[in-house]
Protein backbone atom coordinates (compact mmCIF):
# COMPACT_ATOMS: atom_id res chain seq x y z
CA UNK A 1 0.00 0.00 0.00
CA UNK A 2 1.22 3.72 -0.74
CA UNK A 3 -0.22 5.72 2.21
CA UNK A 4 0.72 9.86 2.50
CA UNK A 5 -0.44 12.15 4.86
CA UNK A 6 -1.12 15.79 3.26
CA UNK A 7 -1.60 18.33 5.09
CA UNK A 8 -3.57 21.70 5.35
CA UNK A 9 -1.82 24.39 7.56
CA UNK A 10 -5.04 27.31 7.30
CA UNK A 11 -7.37 24.26 8.78
CA UNK A 12 -5.37 21.95 10.34
CA UNK A 13 -6.83 19.43 7.73
CA UNK A 14 -5.14 16.32 6.67
CA UNK A 15 -6.57 14.56 3.24
CA UNK A 16 -4.94 11.05 3.06
CA UNK A 17 -3.13 9.70 -0.38
CA UNK A 18 -3.89 5.88 -0.67
CA UNK A 19 -2.89 3.31 -2.99
CA UNK A 20 -2.64 0.08 -4.76
CA UNK A 21 0.95 -0.78 -6.04
CA UNK A 22 0.15 -2.72 -7.95
CA UNK A 23 -2.67 -1.23 -10.07
CA UNK A 24 -1.66 2.21 -9.17
CA UNK A 25 -5.22 3.05 -8.48
CA UNK A 26 -5.43 5.72 -5.95
CA UNK A 27 -7.54 7.56 -3.84
CA UNK A 28 -7.78 10.52 -2.06
CA UNK A 29 -9.77 11.28 1.29
CA UNK A 30 -10.57 14.87 2.34
CA UNK A 31 -9.11 16.80 -0.15
CA UNK A 32 -8.90 20.91 0.17
CA UNK A 33 -9.84 22.71 -2.33
CA UNK A 34 -6.81 24.80 -2.34
CA UNK A 35 -4.64 21.94 -2.96
CA UNK A 36 -5.61 19.82 -5.14
CA UNK A 37 -3.04 20.76 -7.78
CA UNK A 38 -0.37 19.68 -5.19
CA UNK A 39 -2.36 16.02 -4.55
CA UNK A 40 -2.82 15.97 -8.40
CA UNK A 41 1.43 16.38 -8.70
CA UNK A 42 1.86 13.67 -6.12
CA UNK A 43 -0.14 11.65 -7.96
CA UNK A 44 1.74 11.79 -11.05
CA UNK A 45 4.91 11.55 -9.25
CA UNK A 46 3.96 8.60 -8.10
CA UNK A 47 2.95 7.22 -11.27
CA UNK A 48 -0.83 6.79 -10.02
CA UNK A 49 -4.32 7.49 -11.77
CA UNK A 50 -6.97 9.00 -9.19
CA UNK A 51 -10.21 6.81 -9.16
CA UNK A 52 -11.49 7.47 -5.86
CA UNK A 53 -12.65 10.54 -3.59
CA UNK A 54 -13.85 9.80 -0.34
CA UNK A 55 -15.68 12.45 2.28
CA UNK A 56 -15.57 11.91 5.78
CA UNK A 57 -18.86 14.58 5.82
CA UNK A 58 -19.60 17.52 5.17
CA UNK A 59 -16.94 20.15 6.43
CA UNK A 60 -17.71 23.59 7.78
CA UNK A 61 -13.73 24.66 8.00
CA UNK A 62 -12.63 24.17 4.16
CA UNK A 63 -13.79 23.69 1.02
CA UNK A 64 -13.57 20.29 -0.26
CA UNK A 65 -11.62 19.66 -4.08
CA UNK A 66 -14.02 16.82 -4.81
CA UNK A 67 -15.52 18.60 -7.45
CA UNK A 68 -12.44 20.01 -8.74
CA UNK A 69 -11.10 16.71 -8.62
CA UNK A 70 -13.65 15.08 -10.40
CA UNK A 71 -13.34 17.74 -13.30
CA UNK A 72 -9.48 17.05 -14.10
CA UNK A 73 -10.11 13.11 -13.61
CA UNK A 74 -12.25 10.30 -14.04
CA UNK A 75 -12.50 9.47 -9.98
CA UNK A 76 -15.78 8.96 -8.06
CA UNK A 77 -16.62 10.84 -5.34
CA UNK A 78 -18.19 9.10 -2.11
CA UNK A 79 -20.23 9.97 0.92
CA UNK A 80 -22.30 8.86 4.00
CA UNK A 81 -25.65 7.74 2.88
CA UNK A 82 -27.43 9.25 5.46
CA UNK A 83 -26.79 12.88 5.06
CA UNK A 84 -23.66 13.06 2.98
CA UNK A 85 -23.46 15.44 -0.21
CA UNK A 86 -26.44 14.65 -2.55
CA UNK A 87 -23.95 15.96 -5.99
CA UNK A 88 -21.50 12.51 -4.88
CA UNK A 89 -21.46 9.86 -7.46
CA UNK A 90 -21.42 7.18 -4.82
CA UNK A 91 -23.70 6.32 -1.00
CA UNK A 92 -22.03 4.44 1.47
CA UNK A 93 -23.58 2.48 4.31
CA UNK A 94 -22.17 1.12 7.42
CA UNK A 95 -20.01 -2.07 6.39
CA UNK A 96 -19.77 -1.01 2.72
CA UNK A 97 -16.40 -2.22 1.17
CA UNK A 98 -14.58 -0.35 -1.69
CA UNK A 99 -11.21 -1.21 -3.09
CA UNK A 100 -8.73 -0.07 -4.96
CA UNK A 101 -6.72 -2.82 -7.67
CA UNK A 102 -8.12 -5.95 -7.51
CA UNK A 103 -10.68 -7.36 -4.66
CA UNK A 104 -9.36 -9.57 -2.51
CA UNK A 105 -5.13 -8.22 -3.62
CA UNK A 106 -5.72 -4.48 -3.49
CA UNK A 107 -5.78 -2.08 -0.80
CA UNK A 108 -9.45 -2.15 0.83
CA UNK A 109 -11.47 0.33 2.37
CA UNK A 110 -14.32 -0.66 5.20
CA UNK A 111 -16.57 1.91 6.31
CA UNK A 112 -18.07 3.00 9.70
CA UNK A 113 -20.76 5.51 10.46
CA UNK A 114 -19.28 7.25 13.03
CA UNK A 115 -22.23 10.07 13.61
CA UNK A 116 -21.71 12.68 16.24
CA UNK A 117 -19.30 15.86 15.24
CA UNK A 118 -22.34 15.66 12.08
CA UNK A 119 -24.56 13.23 11.65
CA UNK A 120 -22.95 12.40 8.20
CA UNK A 121 -19.38 11.58 9.79
CA UNK A 122 -18.02 8.04 9.03
CA UNK A 123 -14.45 6.41 9.37
CA UNK A 124 -12.33 3.92 7.04
CA UNK A 125 -10.95 0.95 8.23
CA UNK A 126 -7.73 0.37 6.06
CA UNK A 127 -5.47 -3.13 4.98
CA UNK A 128 -4.73 -4.94 2.17
CA UNK A 129 -5.57 -8.87 1.48
CA UNK A 130 -7.83 -8.71 4.27
CA UNK A 131 -5.24 -7.29 7.44
CA UNK A 132 -6.95 -4.16 8.29
CA UNK A 133 -4.15 -1.63 10.23
CA UNK A 134 -4.97 1.80 10.13
CA UNK A 135 -8.16 3.89 10.63
CA UNK A 136 -8.90 6.98 9.12
CA UNK A 137 -11.17 8.58 11.96
CA UNK A 138 -12.59 11.81 10.17
CA UNK A 139 -13.63 14.51 12.92
CA UNK A 140 -14.73 11.81 15.31
CA UNK A 141 -11.73 10.78 17.16
CA UNK A 142 -8.58 13.19 17.54
CA UNK A 143 -5.08 12.51 18.54
CA UNK A 144 -5.98 13.13 22.29
CA UNK A 145 -9.40 14.54 21.35
CA UNK A 146 -12.66 14.63 19.22
CA UNK A 147 -14.19 16.78 16.82
CA UNK A 148 -16.79 19.19 18.16
CA UNK A 149 -20.92 18.37 18.94
CA UNK A 150 -22.27 21.99 18.74
CA UNK A 151 -23.46 22.12 14.67
CA UNK A 152 -24.56 20.21 11.70
CA UNK A 153 -27.02 18.06 13.66
CA UNK A 154 -23.69 16.86 16.26
CA UNK A 155 -24.74 15.10 18.83
CA UNK A 156 -22.53 14.23 21.72
CA UNK A 157 -24.29 11.21 23.43
CA UNK A 158 -24.11 10.22 19.69
CA UNK A 159 -19.98 10.70 19.63
CA UNK A 160 -19.44 9.05 22.47
CA UNK A 161 -21.33 5.66 21.01
CA UNK A 162 -19.26 5.85 17.75
CA UNK A 163 -15.99 5.96 19.60
CA UNK A 164 -17.24 3.50 22.36
CA UNK A 165 -18.97 1.03 19.91
CA UNK A 166 -17.27 1.62 16.52
CA UNK A 167 -13.76 2.83 16.97
CA UNK A 168 -12.91 1.50 20.54
CA UNK A 169 -13.72 -2.49 19.30
CA UNK A 170 -10.87 -2.09 16.76
CA UNK A 171 -7.82 -3.98 17.80
CA UNK A 172 -5.59 -1.78 20.15
CA UNK A 173 -2.73 -1.65 17.59
CA UNK A 174 -4.68 0.05 14.78
CA UNK A 175 -3.36 3.07 14.05
CA UNK A 176 -5.30 5.95 14.03
CA UNK A 177 -5.47 8.68 11.66
CA UNK A 178 -7.62 11.73 12.02
CA UNK A 179 -8.98 14.45 10.36
CA UNK A 180 -7.45 17.22 12.02
CA UNK A 181 -4.36 17.92 14.36
CA UNK A 182 -3.76 20.71 16.21
CA UNK A 183 -0.91 20.12 17.74
CA UNK A 184 1.65 18.36 15.50
CA UNK A 185 1.11 15.01 17.22
CA UNK A 186 -0.13 13.23 13.70
CA UNK A 187 -1.06 9.92 14.07
CA UNK A 188 -1.92 7.56 17.38
CA UNK A 189 -3.28 4.49 18.22
CA UNK A 190 -6.82 3.05 19.83
CA UNK A 191 -5.18 1.03 22.23
CA UNK A 192 -3.34 4.84 23.35
CA UNK A 193 -6.30 6.46 22.97
CA UNK A 194 -8.69 4.20 25.28
CA UNK A 195 -5.98 5.50 27.77
CA UNK A 196 -4.65 8.58 26.90
CA UNK A 197 -7.75 10.50 25.46
CA UNK A 198 -9.11 12.78 27.95
CA UNK A 199 -12.48 13.34 26.97
CA UNK A 200 -13.19 9.82 25.48
CA UNK A 201 -10.94 7.26 27.54
CA UNK A 202 -12.73 3.89 28.86
CA UNK A 203 -13.90 4.89 32.13
CA UNK A 204 -15.31 8.05 31.46
CA UNK A 205 -19.09 8.15 31.47
CA UNK A 206 -21.31 9.33 28.20
CA UNK A 207 -22.76 12.12 30.88
CA UNK A 208 -19.33 13.74 31.73
CA UNK A 209 -18.63 13.36 28.09
CA UNK A 210 -21.48 15.57 27.43
CA UNK A 211 -20.98 17.71 29.95
CA UNK A 212 -17.88 18.41 28.79
CA UNK A 213 -18.31 19.06 24.93
CA UNK A 214 -21.49 21.22 26.05
CA UNK A 215 -19.06 23.63 28.29
CA UNK A 216 -16.11 24.00 25.33
CA UNK A 217 -18.16 27.10 24.14
CA UNK A 218 -16.25 27.23 20.93
CA UNK A 219 -16.62 29.99 18.32
CA UNK A 220 -18.33 28.69 14.74
CA UNK A 221 -15.42 27.97 12.04
CA UNK A 222 -14.12 30.95 9.75
CA UNK A 223 -15.17 29.75 6.81
CA UNK A 224 -18.55 27.76 7.82
CA UNK A 225 -21.18 30.24 6.13
CA UNK A 226 -19.05 29.76 3.14
CA UNK A 227 -17.71 25.80 3.40
CA UNK A 228 -20.76 23.93 4.44
CA UNK A 229 -23.07 25.00 1.26
CA UNK A 230 -20.24 24.30 -1.11
CA UNK A 231 -19.50 21.02 0.50
CA UNK A 232 -22.99 19.93 0.07
CA UNK A 233 -22.25 20.70 -3.44
CA UNK A 234 -18.87 18.82 -3.70
CA UNK A 235 -17.34 22.49 -3.54
CA UNK A 236 -18.84 23.53 -6.93
CA UNK A 237 -19.56 27.08 -6.37
CA UNK A 238 -20.16 29.60 -8.41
Amino acid sequence: MIFRQLFDRESCTYTYLLADEASRAAALVDPVREHVGRDLEVIEQLGLRLTHIFETHVHADHITGAGDLRKRTQAKSYVARDGGAPCADVPLDDGSVVTLGAVGGGVELRVLTTPGHTSDCISFVVGERGAFDRVLTGDALFVRGCGRTDFQNGDSATLYDSVHQKLFALPDTTLVYPGHDYRGLGVTTIGEEKKYNPRLRVGTSKETFIATMAALGLPPPAKMAEAVPANRACGQVE
